[in-house]
């Protein structure tokens, strides 16, 4: 067995399994458990609703349906559903008998919950009716009252359309009713009247419709509920008035009911009689008095119900969730009429196969069969998925990869090499040991208490910083690394060892000091440097070098990952036409500047009579003017330089013709040779299976591959794709190593926006003395401490992150890296049960 790495894929297996009818669902869901295979769909050409198993899944969708309801029910009375337990997702999934049992179990939940529903809505209606009613009976006294006071003045309606029922309306609404004692005869009057309550918001359009309807023969009276009535359908408070009107005669009245109805308005009979109206009130409210003790047992075991179902809940819909995905996957296979079998086929890791057939073999012995489950392996021109089994620490960095592109089955994988490049590159444009020794820490403290923190769910931002916990971790050590070699410590130098520089002891306040060197500093930057009027020069020429000497570097053990791609594939050809080319050209010029640059460093230049001379001007004139250097750097430089530029400039034809030559010169002997590409239907299928055999005997290799149609060979196709890739390359090598002098101008940008923080905030707090002093230094840090964390770690930090990711999609991996490839996606309860859940 192969060692398992992340440097390639794993090697994945086209398997096919013959399942017995009575045994594909416990075979699925052990599988769907060990999360080792991805399933082939072997009906892409028949309907969803043609298939097998249209049924189950319709079951599985009634009790996914109420669950939801349950859900729902739980949510409306407030009641907190059991969390699913840890070990849940990886529990084995239910039998058929125990999927049936629970599709009853909650079917008489259900039937339940809807009757106590329905009972508790009617007595909730019933509630408010008696409500309505109550206040109706309250308000109708006071209404008789008035009308028996003005009941004189009651006239005909007469001639005009706008006149009112009453001579002096305005005086009678503004009049005082009559106490209760006072008698009144119904017998002296002879109209009729309707009562009832509407909704406040309508009460305007009500008026002005009846007015206009019956031209004003009425007399309309009402009063505000002081309680809004809460409506028991929707659940909405909505404020209403008791009104009640009087107008003469049987059509009238009639027309004002359904004037009433149609705005949404409830009517009420209301005696007229004060004695029986006192003896309605007392029988709404002992009705009233009923209705609550009903509706307070009702709700009680709608409660003790709901209790009883959220302590389940969770675990049923993981239950229903996990058997709905087993018949999905079901749903997948062809099924074998004759020998009432189901075929499924589906890539598994080569490595795990072992593990699939125990578990096949665990189901068969556990059921009793005495049909085994055959697992066989397939040879196929298909490419398999790429799988890299990755860990929590590992998951990240391959995302940041995966996010660009899958590789290519077997192809070298960039994540392995991301782990070390991506912190680094980072670090380069954050280095500081102070803002590192931050990162650090917040990501250690996600680390420590990973386990608590992934049961909690603090929002999108905070799930992407939890995720990449072990990247942010490695940002931040990688950062305190590159911050000791900058000896930067939130601007700020630190003298861990004795300087190399030493200044003289005794100048004049204004005069100009110059340190002469007396040694070397043991570990990065000397502290010396920090502060003087020439430290800017210095760091910004050492950065801008070292960010050439590191992207040249990048790029060129990304170019070497192609080679090992061409070995690895069997591909000669493209190490000949594009490795070698690619790699001299990229040396014969960046890799020649590399070395100069360091060169440079290692000569003395005030022991020498010439100044060093500068390196651009160097690479510009050695294409403008090849053997011609006015500024030398070393003896010979002219003759070198012309060598390189030769070489560089014969590897473009190299890398232009080579391969398209050599590949037209292959398919034009190999027609000599009497070959020709044998035309078929493109996409076509050959499938040699024993369940197309009539014998029983499954013995002997099964292959199934995919035919495809044999391309014609085109050169001029050839030729674009290498020109293409040609003019990318060679641009690319300029782009590419200048892209590289990001690494510079942030970290340049980061260490400068550090010490003005600094000078602004801490720098003049540390100045004052006193009380003063004391209350600015509070502030001043407080100030600084936070704009540190904001601007400088969070901040700065997306974006250098930003910018190394952008350094490793483009430029390191347009390299070597292709990214054709799909990801392998396992059949996994676990994956489904979190992804519907998220």
């Amino acid at each position: 067995m192969p060692h398992r790495t992340l440097f390639r894929s794993e090697p994945v297996s086209l398997v096919q399994l013959y399942l017995p009818s009575e045994l594909s669902r416990p075979a699925v869901s052990a599988l769907g458990e060990l999360a080792t295979i991805q399933f082939r769909d072997l009906n892409s050409e028949v309907s969803a609703f043609q298939r097998s198993f249209v049924k189950e899944i319709r079951n599985v969708d009634e009790m996914e349906r109420q669950l939801r309801y349950f859900g729902a029910q739980c949510e409306k009375y407030g009641i907190q559903v059991k969390a699913v337990p840890q070990d849940a997702v990886n529990t084995r999934a239910p039998s058929s008998n125990e999927i049936d049992q629970l599709s009853e179990k909650t079917s008489q939940f259900e039937q339940r919950l809807k009757h106590l529903n329905e009972s508790t809505e009617t007595l909730e209606k019933r509630y408010v009716e008696l409500v309505e009613l109550r206040h109706v009976l309250r308000e109708t006294g006071v209404f008789f009252d008035r009308a028996h006071v003005q009941q004189d003045q009651i006239r005909s309606s007469t001639d005009v359309d706008t006149a009112p029922l009453l001579d002096n309306a305005a005086d009678i609404e503004q009049g005082d009713g009559l106490g209760d004692g006072q008698q009144y005869q119904r017998s002296a009057m002879t109209i009729g009247f309707v009562t009832g309550v509407i909704p406040r918001t309508r009460v305007n359009a009500f008026e002005r419709i009846l007015w206009r309807t019956l031209r004003g023969n009425l007399y309309m009276n009402q009063s505000e509920i002081d309680e809004p009535i809460v409506d028991p359908t929707t659940e909405e408070q909505i404020e209403k008035n008791v009104f009640i009107i009087f107008a003469h005669g049987p059509q009238i009245l009639s027309k004002i009911r359904k004037i009433s109805e149609a705005l949404g308005a409830d009517l009420y009979e209301v005696d007229e009689d004060p004695q029986e109206r006192r003896r309605q009130v007392e029988e709404v409210n002992t009705r009233l008095d009923d209705i609550n003790a009903v509706l307070s047992n009702t709700r009680n075991t709608m409660y003790a119900e709901l209790r009883m179902i959220a302590e389940t809940l969770t675990s049923w819909l993981t239950i229903v969730k996990k058997e709905k995905a087993i018949y999905h996957t079901l749903n997948l296979f062809n099924y074998d009429q004759n020998r009432k079998t189901l075929i499924a086929e589906g890539w598994c890791p080569t490595e795990n196969l072992g593990l699939v057939q125990n578990a096949l073999r665990d189901v068969t012995d556990h059921a009793g069969s005495q049909v085994p489950i055959i697992l066989n392996t397939l040879h196929t021109t298909k490419t398999p998925p790429t799988f890299h089994r990755t860990n929590k620490f590992t998951s990240g960095f391959q995302s940041i990869i995966d996010s660009y592109g899958i590789a290519t089955y077997r192809e070298v994988n960039p994540g392995l090499i991301a782990i070390v490049t991506f912190p680094f590159l980072f670090a380069i444009m954050f280095g500081d040991l102070g803002h590192g020794l931050i990162m650090f820490t917040a990501a250690f403290i996600l680390v420590w208490y990973e386990k608590s923190l992934a049961r909690v769910d603090y929002g999108e931002i905070f799930g992407m910083a939890y995720y990449g916990r072990y990247i942010i971790l490695l940002m931040g050590a990688f950062s305190m690394y590159t911050g000791l070699i900058y000896n930067d410590l939130f601007s700020k130098s630190m003298l861990i060892w004795k300087s190399g520089w030493r200044w003289p002891e005794h100048f004049e306040a204004g005069d100009v000091v110059s340190a002469h060197q007396v040694g070397v500093y043991p570990v990065g930057l000397d502290p010396a440097w920090h502060g003087t009027d020439n430290a800017l020069l210095f760091t910004n020429s050492y950065k801008m070098k070292m960010s050439v000497i590191l992207g040249v570097i990048h790029m060129t053990f990304s170019l070497c990952l192609s080679f090992c791609n061409h070995r690895f594939f069997k591909s000669p050809l493209d190490i000949w036409a594009n490795f070698i080319p690619s790699m001299l050209f990229l040396q014969s010029i960046f890799g020649y500047l590399v070395i100069t640059i360091i060169y440079k460093w290692c000569v003395d230049w005030s022991t020498t009579d010439w100044a060093p001379p500068g390196l651009l001007n160097m690479l510009i004139y050695m294409f403008l003017s090849p053997g011609t250097v006015d500024e030398p750097l070393y003896s010979g430089q002219a003759a070198v330089q012309k060598i390189l530029l030769m070489i560089a400039l014969i590897c473009v034809p190299w890398l232009l013709f080579l391969k398209p030559m050599y590949l037209r010169w292959e398919h034009n002997r190999a027609r000599a040779a009497g070959y020709q590409g044998l035309p078929t239907t493109h996409g076509s299928q050959q499938r040699v299976s024993a369940a197309d055999d009539d014998d029983d005997e499954l013995a002997g290799a099964v292959i199934s591959e995919e035919m495809h149609e044999e391309e014609e060979f085109e050169f001029g196709e050839v030729m674009i794709h290498q020109v293409i890739h040609t003019i990318e390359f060679c641009l690319g090598c300029v782009s590419h190593t200048a892209s590289y002098l990001r690494l510079w101008a942030l970290s340049l940008a980061h260490n400068q926006l550090s010490v003005v923080l600094w000078d602004m905030s801490l720098g003049n707090a540390l100045n004052m003395t006193g009380v003063t002093g004391v209350i600015a230094l509070v502030v001043m840090f407080t100030m600084w401490f936070v704009l540190t964390v904001a601007v400088l770690v969070v901040m700065e930090g997306t974006s250098a992150m930003l910018h190394s990711l952008r350094l490793h999609w483009v430029e390191a991996m347009s390299k070597h890296f292709e990214g054709n490839g799909y990801a392998f996606t396992p059949f996994s309860f676990e994956a489904i049960v979190d992804n519907r859940e998220a």
